[in-house]
């Protein structure tokens, strides 16, 4: 059963850690919020490859990117 968190960064970073998380959706504004930006929304979060499985052009400038993320285990070494 499918499920979308929208608003909860934190649970959206423990999700993303705990490795169950299937697909991340993206949805790029085409903004610039240099003075008003707060913080990277997975700040904290593991290194994580992104595999991109669709995109989608919603209005003419704003992109839904759709992506499978794998845990990154860098080598040891």
């Amino acid at each position: 059963m499918p499920l979308r968190s929208h608003g909860s960064v934190s649970l959206n970073r423990a999700l993303m850690a705990a490795g169950l998380v299937d697909m991340v959706q993206v949805t790029v504004f085409p903004v610039v919020a240099a003075q008003t930006g707060d913080e990277p929304v997975f700040a904290g979060a593991g290194d994580f490859d992104l595999e991109l499985l669709s995109t989608r052009t919603l209005d003419g400038r704003t992109q839904e990117l759709v992506y499978r993320p794998t845990l990154r285990t860098w080598p040891t070494g």
